[in-house]
């Protein structure tokens, strides 16, 4: 009996301090629909017409398309995949962070079909419906001047992630209702800010994790060119440097998926110019962030393991690669893995920061990395990676450290680990997981 009110008093306590300590990182940060007005006002006309006008105004103003191209592309086009508007989280700024704003994207993944995008439908990553109304900010995000002292009083946006192709999407699939509108997301959740005041920020980040670090790359120079040349812009990619390799069998997994990506969604218009007009035959082949970098104009900073544990899990070891599963236990955990195995890996490695350097990212005075060696995807994002007492250390600085030090210009940071398993701080277990 006694046994029995104890736990229940322990469990009390552990919801208590879950709620108190959601609360301290910024938590609750409410949702707001993109055409909450219509799809809340659709059976009103005034309210219908109002909405549109007003969409139709942003769309044309801030992102200088013509009357023509709203109609034709937009309004009823912004949708997520089951056709439901998209959505984002917004904490506004205070103080000296008024006129600052970080626009930070979801990751989740791709769909490169009409089943997998099928199965993305009915979930978060498909439909705002099935969005949770409140979302905790945390590290990059969070609202605590502690844990997050260069950020933690800016305008700071968490855009949900519901196109299943990096925000790069521009097709209609009536047949199974399936709407590919990413970009089309994309640029109205800007225009959406921009009329919210980011038309005056003096400071301005565009970042994302994993396929949302991905986009952060695709649409960095994009996102410069929609504010004022007064503005000081740049980009963060958390975990979205995806190598283009060939796989454990030898066969290209990753270059197809994302070939197939490209086709479905109708993504290659909307893929950096700069980089699709020196591909030639092959310009879906610039979702891979190492042939956008190379000319990129606005700053960017890259947060990436040098052992993605994503990449590892999908790139190098894919399961269509791995039919026997001899990879099955070294995926899970890097310490499971066999002598030829690691090294396999460590060459993987030696492939990323090669495409790193090719890119232009070692050399250039206006890029930064934080490369280090933990088995992790996406970390930016999580307090106890971001900046924590337990957070990975290369060269005596934590994540939130350098990318402050470079985005302020305090110092250039070039952050490179060493080969894994030298670096104590890593977490135990795969962020991925």
């Amino acid at each position: 009996m006694i046994i029995g009110r104890l736990r229940q008093w322990l469990s009390l306590l552990v919801c208590v301090l879950a709620v108190i300590l959601l609360k301290s990182e910024g938590a609750s940060v409410g949702i707001t629909y993109l055409q909450d007005a219509v799809a809340k006002g659709a059976g009103r006309d005034l309210f219908f017409f109002l909405s549109m006008f007003y969409y139709m105004f942003m769309y044309i103003i801030y992102l200088r398309h013509s009357f023509f191209s709203f109609f034709w592309f937009g309004w009823w086009c912004v949708v997520c995949l089951d056709g439901s508007p998209p959505a984002y989280h917004f904490d506004k700024g205070s103080g000296a962070g008024v006129d600052n704003w970080i626009v930070h994207m979801e990751g989740g993944g791709w769909c490169e079909d009409v089943p997998t995008c099928l199965s993305r439908k009915n979930t978060d990553l498909g439909s705002s419906k099935q969005m949770v109304k409140q979302f905790g900010f945390s590290g990059l995000l969070s609202g605590q001047q502690k844990s997050n002292p260069d950020f933690y009083n800016w305008n700071r946006i968490k855009v949900r992630y519901c196109d299943g192709s990096s925000f790069t999407g521009d097709a209609v699939d009536r047949a199974n209702n399936l709407f590919f509108k990413g970009n089309s997301i994309w640029e109205f959740i800007i225009a959406d800010l921009l009329a919210k005041g980011m038309r005056n920020a003096k400071n301005a980040i565009l970042s994302g994790c994993s396929a949302g670090g991905l986009a952060s790359i695709l649409h960095c120079d994009r996102f410069r060119a929609l504010l004022p040349a007064s503005t000081k812009v740049k980009c963060i990619s958390d975990a979205g440097f995806f190598l283009h390799a060939q796989d454990v069998s030898g066969g290209k997994h990753i270059e197809e998926f994302y070939g197939k990506v490209a086709r479905l969604h109708g993504s290659v218009k909307n893929l950096p110019a700069s980089c699709t007009s020196r591909m030639g035959a092959r310009p879906e082949l610039c979702f891979f962030p190492q042939y956008v970098v190379q000319t990129m104009q606005t700053p960017i900073f890259f947060v990436n393991s040098a052992y993605d544990s994503w990449q590892i899990k999908n790139i190098l070891a894919p399961s269509a690669a791995d039919k026997s599963k001899a990879w099955k236990s070294c995926k899970l955990d890097l310490k499971k893995c066999t002598a030829a195995q690691l090294k396999t890996i460590q060459d993987f490695r030696t492939q990323f920061l090669s495409a790193l350097n090719r890119a232009g990212v070692v050399n250039s005075p206006s890029k930064g990395m934080f490369i280090d060696s933990c088995y992790a995807h996406c970390q930016v994002g999580k307090q106890i990676q971001w900046s924590s007492d337990s957070s990975p250390v290369v060269s005596n600085m934590k994540i939130a450290k350098a990318v402050g030090d470079w985005y302020y210009e305090r110092s250039p940071i070039k952050k490179l680990d060493c080969p894994y398993p030298c670096n104590p701080t890593c977490p135990k277990v795969d962020s991925d997981s």
